[in-house]
């Protein structure tokens, strides 16, 4: 099948700066596909690469759509390299979308059908972002007024004594029956990665605490494997990997090196959809589907794959809508010079 392929850049500001232990991100930018098949149906596609997240640059993402000639076929699409994993995300997902029938006729068809998600993966349960620092104690109850059960808060972004200050507060504040995450990007110390798993593990121990810290994501860097599979061994709260399973090579080496634990997955960065699914289903992990600050294009994809991969009923971690404005225009403005 030969398709007619077109690409368009965007930028996209947070309403606040999103801070981890990467630093401040301030502008969401990524690369919306069109493919035309021969019979006029149009699918749709995002590449929403995280460079510092161990996704190809989105200049590397640009370069690569620019030496593409105006037409492409199934070969090209599923030839991609594993060195441009959002790319391969992107144009897959965009030809799933063609093929699979669901390809409206227009932008305004396309748009329709990537911003009304809520109805059509009503069942899973979402994780909302809260803000790091103290700004976390006054977002909570907005979210939870919107329907959110679990948060996810940002740590190792300040020093750990003020952290652990605030977290005392948060635990305290939260109604029962919420699922906290905590999210280190990577940035503790082995000491520091022990002393909240410690404190959590505390928590559990307290009957009259209701809260459930659900899992530590990523609490060491990358190349802290090892000590990250003895800690998981060694702590009642659960550890999630996040930086270290971001493509699906990163994925299948950590499997192969013996982790049985949570995997959180991001889809706009893991790689190909198909061999994400075949991965998925041959070793059944256990999954946490999670956001990469796309735009409705890729989240409608992401979703679909957390809807048919997720196991043990964990909250997806796709409740970000509140760090953006909610622009209805903005692709039909992307794409209105065709």
């Amino acid at each position: 099948m030969r398709y007619q392929f077109k690409f368009r850049p965007y930028q996209r500001r947070f309403l606040r700066s999103l801070t981890t232990n990467h630093g401040k991100w301030d502008i969401r930018e990524g690369i919306i596909l069109r493919l035309t098949d021969e019979s006029g149906k149009l699918g749709w596609g995002e590449i929403a690469p995280i460079s510092w997240f161990g996704s190809e640059t989105l200049e590397q993402a640009l370069d690569f759509c620019r030496q593409l000639p105006g037409e492409i076929t199934d070969e090209i699409i599923f030839s991609i390299p594993d060195e441009l994993p959002a790319c391969q995300f992107g144009f897959e997902s965009a030809w799933e979308w063609g093929s699979g029938g669901a390809g409206e006729q227009g932008s305004k068809g396309a748009e329709e059908k990537n911003l009304n998600l809520s109805s059509a993966l009503h069942s899973l349960p979402y994780s909302g972002l809260l803000p790091s620092g103290e700004a976390a104690l006054n977002q909570w109850e907005k979210l939870w007024q919107q329907g959110y059960r679990t948060f996810k808060w940002k740590i190792a972004v300040d020093a750990i004594a003020n952290e652990l200050e605030i977290f005392e507060s948060l635990i305290h504040t939260l109604p029962a029956s919420t699922k906290l995450r905590l999210d280190a990007n990577g940035g503790l110390t082995y000491e520091e990665a022990n002393l909240w798993l410690r404190t959590c593990d505390n928590l559990k121990a307290n009957a009259e605490l209701p809260l459930e810290i659900e899992f530590i994501e990523q609490p060491l860097p990358v190349e802290q494997f090892q000590q990250m599979l003895e800690l998981s061994t060694s702590y009642e709260t659960a550890i999630a990997l996040d930086e270290s399973v971001a493509t699906l090579g990163q994925l299948a080496a950590c499997y192969q090196q013996g982790w049985r634990g949570i995997f959180v997955i991001k889809p706009g960065i893991v790689g190909s959809p198909s061999r994400l699914r075949k991965f998925c289903h041959q070793y059944q992990i256990d999954t946490v589907f999670s956001s990469v600050f796309e735009t409705a294009i890729a989240r409608l994809a992401a979703l679909q794959l957390a809807a048919e991969l997720s196991r043990n009923n964990r909250a997806i971690g796709f409740g970000i809508d509140h760090f953006f404005e909610q622009e209805e225009t903005w692709f039909q403005s992307l794409w209105n010079d065709l």
